[in-house]
C-alpha cells in the first residue's frame, strides 16, 4: 500500500494542480487574439494549433501581447515551449502609461530562461528594478525548467505576495507592495543579432482564477527563501525565522557615533524611512564620523539597501572593534565597500579591482559567482541596491542584489595572508576577532541607507 501511495502521489499533485473547476477562467480561446493587444516592440504574434506563438524580430524594443482586462490578486496557470536561443516572460501586475517612458510596459515578469544561468521562474522588474527575485537565491529552483518541452507554470500574486512553480518546483517567493494591479502579458524579447531574428517562443492553456483563491494556493517549500523589499517592515515569516530591524527606520535607537557615547547631532538624517549621511567634502569619517550599533555580532546575517549619488564612497563594516582606531579615519573592521565604480577614483587603486563596489575592501575583488562570466548586478546611481553578509562558523559572503559575489574564510591561512598585503596589517587578528559592531561609514559624500535587518545564528 505504501508503494502504491507514492506512485500515485505525484499524479494527485498534478491533478490538484491542473483542476477543472469552473472557478477559472481562459485568457486564450485557442483560436484568435481578440482579447489581447500588443504593445511596445513589433515582433509578429500569431495563433497556431492552439496556441499563441511570439516570434523574434530584428530592430525592434521588447514586444508584449497583453490582455486588455487588468487583474489584482489571481492564480495564473499556462504551458510555454520557447527556443533554447532566446529569453522570454510573463508580465503580471504590468501597466503602460503614457506619462512613464512613454507608455513603455513596466511591472513584474516571470521569468522565462532556457539558457545556463537557468532563472526560469525568478521574478524581475521590467523596465523599473530588474531583478528582485534571481534564482540565484534558490539552486534548487535553476533545475525546474526543461529545455525543448513543454514547461508548466502557476503563478500566485495575492496581497503582497507573488509566488512561482515551474513543473511544480517552488521557484519565487517574493513579498512586495510596489503594485497590486496590471494587466498579463506575453514577452518576446529584443534580439541583439540578426541570426535570432524568426526564433519562436509558444504559450498555450493559458488560464486564471480571481475567487476563492485559498483553495487553489499551492504549499510552499520551505527550502525556498522569501526575499521581502518592505521598506523597514518584516514579513510574520521573518520574524518567525529571527530577524529584527536593526534600524527601526524612525529614530537612531540601537545606534552611536562609532568615536561618541550617542548618535551624531547633525550630519546624519533620518528622515521619510531613509537614513542619510550627507556630504561633507569626500574625507573619511572627517565630517559626522561613522555610526556604529549597540549590539555586536558573530554570527549573523545581514540585509539593508543603499543608494549612492553619482562618484561616492560608503562602506558596511562588521566585526567592527571601535577603540581600536581613536584618531582620524574610520573604524577597523571587514568592510563590504559601498562605490561609485566609474566616477570615484577608489575603483581603480587597490589590487585587481579589490576596492569596488560589493568587495571585501582592499582584500577580495567583487565578481559574480552565482552566475560566472555575468557582470555584478550593481543597479545604478541614484537606485536601491540590496547588500547581503553573511557570516557562520567563520565562512563570510558577500551578496550584491541577491547574487553571491565574494567568499571567504576568515579563519584559513589565505585570508591571514590577504591581511598581511593589505592596509590592514598593522592591526592584529584583523577581522578574526570573536564578535564586533557594524557600522555605516561617513566618506564625506552623501549615500541612503533603508530596511536595515539583521538575524544571528
Amino acid at each position: 500500500m505504501k508503494k502504491l501511495f507514492l506512485l500515485l502521489l505525484p499524479l494527485a499533485l498534478s491533478q490538484r494542480a491542473f483542476s477543472q473547476s469552473s472557478d477559472w477562467a481562459n485568457l486564450f480561446n485557442g483560436k484568435d487574439l481578440s482579447n489581447w493587444e500588443q504593445l511596445n516592440g513589433k515582433a509578429d504574434y500569431r495563433v497556431e494549433d492552439g496556441s499563441i506563438v511570439g516570434v523574434s524580430k530584428a530592430n525592434t524594443p521588447n514586444s508584449f501581447l497583453a490582455t486588455k482586462k487588468h487583474y489584482s490578486d489571481f492564480i495564473l496557470e499556462f504551458e510555454v515551449w520557447v527556443d533554447p536561443e532566446l529569453n522570454s516572460g510573463v508580465q503580471i501586475r504590468s501597466n503602460s502609461f503614457p506619462d512613464y517612458q512613454n507608455g513603455r510596459v513596466h511591472g513584474y515578469q516571470v521569468e522565462i530562461d532556457p539558457t545556463p544561468r537557468a532563472f526560469s521562474g525568478g521574478i524581475y522588474d521590467e523596465a523599473r528594478r530588474d531583478w528582485l527575485y534571481p534564482l540565484a537565491r534558490n539552486p534548487k529552483g535553476q533545475a525546474a525548467f526543461r529545455n525543448g518541452q513543454w514547461n508548466r507554470y502557476h503563478v500566485e500574486a495575492i496581497g503582497n505576495d507573488l509566488k512561482t512553480w515551474v513543473n511544480e518546483v517552488q521557484c519565487a517567493r517574493l513579498v512586495d507592495d510596489q503594485t497590486a494591479e496590471g494587466f498579463i502579458a506575453l514577452q518576446v524579447h529584443s534580439i541583439d543579432e540578426e541570426k535570432l531574428a524568426g526564433k519562436e517562443v509558444r504559450w498555450r492553456n493559458i488560464r486564471i482564477v480571481t475567487k476563492g483563491l485559498e483553495q487553489y494556493r499551492w504549499e510552499d517549500d520551505p527550502q525556498v527563501p522569501q526575499l521581502s523589499f518592505l521598506i523597514n517592515q518584516l514579513t510574520p515569516l521573518e520574524k518567525r525565522h529571527g530577524w529584527r530591524l536593526l534600524w527601526d527606520g524612525q529614530t537612531s535607537n540601537g545606534w552611536r557615533g562609532a568615536k561618541l557615547d550617542h548618535f551624531p547631532e547633525e550630519g546624519w538624517e533620518i528622515k521619510d524611512g531613509i537614513l542619510t549621511v550627507w556630504a561633507t567634502g569626500g574625507g573619511e569619517a572627517t565630517g559626522p564620523g561613522d555610526i556604529i550599533t549597540v549590539d555586536q555580532f558573530s554570527d549573523f546575517e545581514l540585509e539593508l539597501e543603499f543608494m549612492i549619488t553619482k562618484g561616492a564612497n560608503s562602506g558596511i563594516k562588521y566585526f567592527v572593534d571601535p577603540e581600536l582606531n581613536k584618531a582620524e579615519g574610520s573604524a577597523i573592521g571587514c568592510e563590504f565597500q559601498i562605490l561609485d565604480d566609474v566616477n570615484h577614483p577608489d575603483a581603480k587603486l587597490g589590487i585587481k579591482g579589490n576596492r569596488t563596489v560589493a568587495s571585501l575592501y582592499d582584500l577580495i575583488a567583487a565578481e559574480n559567482l552565482s552566475v560566472p562570466g555575468r557582470d555584478k548586478q550593481f543597479k545604478g546611481i541614484g537606485a536601491w541596491n540590496k547588500a547581503r553578509i553573511v557570516s557562520r562558523n567563520g565562512k563570510v559572503e558577500h551578496w550584491l542584489n541577491d547574487e553571491k559575489v565574494v567568499e571567504y574564510d576568515r579563519w584559513s591561512q589565505a585570508f591571514r595572508a590577504l591581511v598581511a598585503y593589505s592596509k590592514y596589517k598593522d592591526w592584529p587578528n584583523f577581522g578574526q576577532w570573536p564578535q564586533g559592531h557594524i557600522l555605516l561609514q561617513d566618506h564625506g559624500n552623501t549615500v541612503h541607507f533603508r530596511s536595515i535587518k539583521i538575524r544571528e545564528f
